[in-house]
């Protein structure tokens, strides 16, 4: 058996053993979607979103790309916020990095990786803006563990610059915005920064005519 026939047998299997443990599993879940998270994670294989939180299919709107971004010029990650917002009304938005990231590890360096360099120029610019905090601390794995902890509080930041977001806010008072960061090493997530729905935060990102 070819290692990609392994996941069609899994799939099977894990499909039959749902349906004799719930036999209207399936039905229930291709008729609705009401999710009340939507995650923003990294691609990292090592951090299955609904593994680590215990959630099942339907109950996290997932998008997943290199060190859990938010970037302003993505219409990939905008088009996911705004339908998960606008459509399926969740009422909380996860930014969720993880320790040890290879892309924000990648970013503190000066080596050129091909294309990649100008989707990990948005973590250089964090890096950039608390350069002196994170330089001041002593050991490697220190410093680059605080850039991905600051690196998820820039990205609940920016979710907030959203004109999506900052509408929601104004129409719904939802949804609440998290930054969390999964260990690796034992398996917990730790909430490092909240955003509750229409948390002033700079008049000049703010829109007023929404």
């Amino acid at each position: 058996m070819k290692a990609y026939e392994k996941l069609l047998e899994a799939n099977k299997s894990w499909a039959s053993a749902t349906v004799g443990q719930d036999p209207e599993f399936f039905s229930r879940l291709a008729n609705v979607q009401s999710p009340e998270y939507l995650w923003i994670g990294c691609s990292d294989s090592r951090v299955p979103p609904n593994e680590i939180t215990g959630t099942k299919p339907g109950e996290i709107f997932i998008h997943r790309n290199i060190a859990n971004m938010v970037v302003h010029t993505d219409l990939n990650m905008l088009s996911v916020l705004q339908y998960a917002v606008e459509v399926l009304k969740v009422k909380h938005v996860i930014v969720c990095g993880h320790y040890g990231c290879g892309g924000v590890k990648a970013a503190m360096t000066r080596k050129s990786l091909g294309i990649i360099n100008k989707w990990l120029r948005n973590i250089k610019d964090v890096y950039r803006f608390h350069k002196d905090e994170v330089d001041s601390i002593p050991d490697e794995g220190g410093r680059v563990n605080k850039l991905i902890e600051l690196n998820v509080v820039e990205q609940v930041m920016n979710l907030a610059k959203t004109s999506i977001i900052q509408k929601a806010w104004q129409t719904n008072n939802a949804p609440h915005l998290h930054g969390w960061v999964y260990g690796l090493d034992n398996g917990l997530i730790k909430p490092i920064f909240e955003m509750p729905a229409g948390t002033h935060f700079d008049d000049l990102y703010e829109f007023d005519n929404l």
